[in-house]
């Protein structure tokens, strides 16, 4: 990724960039210092941020956009943004919840985009090809894989509560300020999808059984 750096020369003198580039931008280096150095036009500290964070971010936005190519695409978006912004960061949260709070935004900008000009047979088929032999598919999973295979069931809203609180350890404060919603819905989708995956969970394992019988 080659982010934007027109601002490089012209903050050479600020105390901050002077104080990131003596520590060499090394991976101890806190992500808010990184931030005030990107603010200051310094491209390192871009590219330390971006590969600190970029495998979470990505993991993050193929749950919402379901696609690899899709969420590549989100995670050099959300990043350049990042370079864009950075002197907007007031700190009332995390590094990492502000960076997914954008990436968030721009996976939804590209599902909007693809309901809107994808609106043919493509998806149906490859609903109904992943449907279309479960008995194969469960035989070969272990249970972390149907794990997986569950949350591709549940709606988009509480797939990404889930994952926000399980794969990228989110509190519900912070998981409620990446989505913009409060708190207490927060709470009610967790409790929703929680027991949505319950059900599906409890509906492999039948399945597991009942194939096991059968041989």
């Amino acid at each position: 990724m080659q982010p934007r750096g027109e601002a490089n020369m012209q903050h050479a003198g600020s105390p901050v960039l002077k104080s990131a580039s003596r520590f060499g931008l090394v991976e101890a280096t806190a992500d808010e210092a990184l931030i005030a150095a990107i603010a200051a036009g310094d491209e390192r500290a871009l590219r330390t941020l971006y590969n600190r964070h970029r495998v979470r971010v990505f993991r993050f936005a193929i749950r919402l956009v379901d696609d690899a190519a899709s969420a590549e695409d989100v995670v050099s978006e959300a990043f350049i943004e990042v370079w864009r912004q950075a002197d907007r960061f007031e700190g009332r949260s995390s590094v990492s919840t502000w960076i997914m709070s954008i990436a968030r935004f721009k996976a939804l900008s590209v599902r909007r985009r693809r309901q809107e000009t994808e609106l043919d047979g493509k998806l149906a088929e490859t609903v109904a090809d992943q449907s279309s032999s479960p008995e194969q598919i469960v035989l070969e999973m272990d249970r972390s894989a149907q794990l997986r295979a569950c949350l591709t069931q549940l709606s988009p809203d509480h797939r990404e509560i889930i994952d926000l609180v399980y794969y990228h350890d989110k509190t519900i404060e912070e998981v409620a300020e990446i989505v913009g919603v409060p708190k207490n819905t927060v709470k009610t989708r967790m409790f929703y999808a929680r027991r949505r995956l319950a059900q599906l969970l409890a509906r492999h394992r039948d399945f597991e059984h009942l194939t096991a019988g059968a041989v």
